[in-house]
């Protein structure tokens, strides 16, 4: 009886909403954590996957001798790739698709090249505007390596000692 009392009173006083108003007011006092992002930027980690790109020796040849290894083991068949002879007996790529939308970044592709030819980029900041360039060819992922490839060449320095 006491028991049913004591609730009742407390449900009258509104208790738990007055408990719950100071943990609100807590937060609202409290400093934020909030990052404002395109001017504030959260650190990345040296093995973060991002755009793929395609990597030349530094002779301007590239580096990818359509092994084909990294369509293989794409576990999401984001990547096609179409090869042919060369004069001079190498095999070379003749097409180089990656599939934006299937690509799940599990970096496995790069990890399959013998070569060291398809890397995956710390570039989270890029996006499409028609369902048209979801599909990256080979074109595009070799500008994309011959501009960012100092920073490549870097990160895979700092990566090397935990491969």
């Amino acid at each position: 009886m006491i028991k049913t009392v004591t609730r009742y009173v407390k449900s009258l006083a509104l208790v738990e909403l007055m408990k719950g108003m100071r943990v609100t007011l807590g937060y609202f006092v409290a400093p934020k954590f909030t990052i404002r992002y395109p001017e504030e930027k959260t650190p990345k980690s040296n093995r973060f996957r991002g755009l793929h790109a395609l990597r030349r020796y530094p002779n301007g040849e590239e580096r990818c001798i359509a092994c084909k290894l990294c369509e293989a083991v794409c576990p999401a068949l984001a990547i096609t790739i179409d090869s042919e002879q060369r004069e001079d007996g190498t095999r070379r790529t003749t097409r180089y698709d990656i599939d934006l939308f299937k690509c799940i970044y599990c970096g496995f592709c790069e990890e399959s090249c013998p070569v060291d030819s398809i890397v995956e980029t710390d570039i989270h900041e890029f996006h499409m505007e028609r369902n048209e360039e979801r599909v990256v060819n080979k074109q595009q992922l070799l500008s994309i390596g011959d501009r960012w490839e100092q920073q490549i060449a870097k990160a895979r320095s700092l990566d090397a000692p935990y491969r």
